[in-house]
């Protein structure tokens, strides 16, 4: 075990036991060498430890509240488990960690930018250029058609959420569904109309599909006939937050809005400071048929404007991604391990920082073409750009 950083251990130590739990029916996937981690969630120090064949990883550590972690791949098999506020006090303890399992993703996200710039030369901010990169991870063609692109409720980290709850040990419980807020925005298409062949990225602007740099240097030209942007000037009339696309994105690339679902907005909203980020995809049937279906649409608890959000069953998620806001301690996850066992942090706003999924030059040497690292955990998977990938 050793301080990832510069703080010496002081005073008490106490010893801890992290025993990640494959279950029984992936037992054969145990082995040495997982990394578990422990961060001290007042100090933000992180500690880490291997386990041993049996799958146990040992600390010793001072006494505090941790948030326990620890992410395994094998091939396309994902394994994560996450404790929040996880107190190891005087005398040492144990913790076992059920291992939460999912595939590795074919659709992911790669690049998100929602904090915004300084306006320079001129006084201020901006926040009306943000995108979301989308890459496909996989060796065959994928297709963009009939995808779905979100964010959830509530939009920051450090927000009350309405949708959590805490069991008897006061760990998060997670509802059975995803809270898709605002709007369902989906790619057209006939089936194969948008492909997105292995290594390729589709650009999703999700405000303001227009040349931002053109004014303002440090942004981005989001105007190019290959992107993709969310826009309905009927459901979302703010042409501040949502100006008309610019005069070179295709028509047939302006993702259309299935359904509103929080009538008191005007404008497409994702966090600026920390967002999640889901892609997903309606299975058996199509999102129109999903949306008539009694419970597929639910009101927020004590929201008093009529707002709800989409129900989006688990399974349907492709990719998601969780972000917190570096300037804050009081972040809680707002998607469970098996959607994202950990989190990326955004240390600034308004500085033309973004998120981006790292590469692995490994797959990707074998492969022949861009493979992204992709643990389902983004703590291992996302690093923070210093400026956009898209700025020229």
């Amino acid at each position: 075990c050793h301080p990832a950083g510069t703080e010496p251990y002081r005073g008490t130590l106490c010893p801890l036991t992290v025993l990640a739990d494959y279950g029984e029916q992936y037992q054969s996937f145990v082995r040495e060498g997982v990394t578990v981690k422990a961060e001290n969630m007042l100090l933000g120090y992180t500690y880490s430890a291997s386990t041993d064949a049996g799958g146990a990883a040992h600390f010793v550590l001072p006494p505090a509240l941790y948030r326990v972690s620890v992410s395994d791949r094998s091939g396309r098999d994902l394994f994560n488990a996450t404790a929040d506020n996880f107190a190891l006090t005087a005398g040492g303890t144990s913790l076992t960690l059920t291992m939460k399992h999912s595939t590795a993703g074919s659709l992911v996200i790669k690049e998100i930018y929602t904090g915004g710039c300084r306006k320079d030369p001129e006084e201020g901010t901006y926040q009306v250029d943000q995108y979301v990169i989308i890459h496909n991870n996989n060796f065959e063609t994928e297709y963009l058609d009939s995808l779905c692109f979100g964010t959830l409720h509530p939009y920051n980290a450090n927000a009350a959420n309405p949708f959590l709850g805490k069991d008897a040990g006061g760990n998060n419980v997670y509802p059975d569904f995803v809270p898709i807020a605002d709007a369902v925005w989906e790619f057209g298409g006939d089936g194969t109309t948008f492909p997105l062949q292995p290594g390729e990225d589709a650009v999703l602007c999700i405000r303001g599909a227009i040349n931002h740099a053109a004014r303002y240097p440090l942004s981005v030209n989001l105007d190019k006939p290959e992107y993709f942007v969310t826009y309905d000037a009927n459901l979302f009339p703010n042409k501040t937050f949502n100006p008309a696309p610019g005069p070179n994105i295709r028509e047939d690339h302006i993702l259309r809005c299935v359904t509103k679902t929080n009538p008191s907005v005007n404008a497409t909203n994702m966090s600026n400071s920390s967002p999640t980020a889901v892609l997903y995809r309606a299975r058996g049937m199509s999102m129109e048929e999903f949306i008539a279906l009694q419970g597929s649409v639910k009101p927020i608890p004590g929201a008093s404007n009529g707002a709800n959000v989409l129900a989006c069953p688990k399974e349907w998620v492709l990719d998601a991604v969780e972000v917190f806001n570096g300037s804050s301690s009081a972040n809680v996850k707002r998607l469970a391990d098996d959607l994202d066992a950990g989190y990326v942090s955004l240390s600034t706003t308004f500085d033309s920082r973004a998120l981006a999924r790292r590469v692995d030059s490994v797959l990707s040497a074998e492969s022949g073409y861009e493979v992204l690292t992709d643990s389902n955990n983004s703590s291992a998977d996302f690093v923070e750009l210093e400026k956009q990938s898209l700025r020229e």
